[in-house]
């Protein structure tokens, strides 16, 4: 994997890619909020020989700082596709884990038509009929949590909370720690108050391509479960529950994860 870097007028962007077959798929891993590319270090191991992989660093998080914390979800989608663009990548197969899935239902509305796949891991639906204003609105206003939060205690209630194994806790914990915790809570608020933003936007977000959700049966964040139950029931997208796994499914089963990846595009 080579590390590039893409320049906007708020910081500097780092992410990874190998080289680019334009006869294969290339697969765009995008990692949950506050979380970074080491995030989908299993699966980039596992792809990296089969397909095109890239991943990043989110603005904001890891090496992509410093960086104004001032854009919008679809400034973030804008900025994604520039790479691709620049990279040569058409069509990709869009992984997104929590917030990641996110950006990826946000880039298919700003960009229809241009995504082969989209796979959702622990993430939820970006349509507005899914939420209450009362969760919405707890979205906007939550970094005042954050802060009142004792650091150590948020580290390992937020590394548990994620993960169910000993190596998806401790991936966890070292995310987080690349932090200050100044930082954390700024990223996180603004993360999550501009999610409740585009949500309150009321787009149609239509997913225009095949899609597989996958949802760790023991993800313990919000109401993910509830949220990928209402998904697949209300729009009849296939969804997977991942045996024994957290929030951060990909990192407790990196296994059964990749296979069901493979699976589902090797079916396209």
């Amino acid at each position: 994997m080579i590390e590039r870097t893409y320049h906007t007028q708020k910081g500097d962007i780092h992410y990874w890619i190998n080289a680019v077959d334009p006869s294969q798929s290339t697969l765009v891993f995008l990692p949950g909020l506050t979380a970074d590319h080491r995030l989908f270090e299993k699966q980039i191991d596992f792809f990296a020989g089969k397909y095109n992989v890239f991943v990043w660093d989110a603005p904001g998080h890891g090496a992509s700082r410093p960086f104004a914390l001032n854009f919008s979800l679809m400034d973030k989608v804008e900025w994604l596709h520039a790479i691709l663009i620049h990279e040569n990548i058409s069509q990709p197969v869009l992984v997104g884990q929590s917030m990641g899935g996110y950006v990826s239902q946000c880039y298919m509305q700003r960009y229809p038509g241009e995504v082969r796949a989209f796979v959702s891991i622990d993430s939820a639906p970006l349509k507005r009929c899914y939420m209450t204003g009362w969760e919405i609105w707890l979205l906007k206003h939550c970094e005042l949590m954050y802060r009142c939060y004792p650091w150590k205690l948020l580290i390992e209630s937020g590394s548990k909370g994620c993960a169910t194994t000993d190596y998806g806790r401790a991936l966890m914990r070292s995310m987080m720690q690349s932090y200050t915790p100044r930082e954390y809570s700024r990223l996180a608020g603004h993360g999550f108050r501009i999610l409740g933003e585009a949500i309150e936007a009321d787009l149609p977000y239509q997913i225009d391509c095949p899609c597989l959700l996958l949802c760790g049966e023991k993800d313990q964040a919000g109401s993910a479960k509830r949220y990928n139950r209402q998904w697949t029931k209300k729009e009849g997208l296939p969804l997977v529950w991942i045996k024994a796994a957290g929030h951060n499914a990909n990192t407790d089963a990196p296994d059964t994860v990749n296979r069901l990846i493979q699976e589902f595009i090797a079916a396209q």
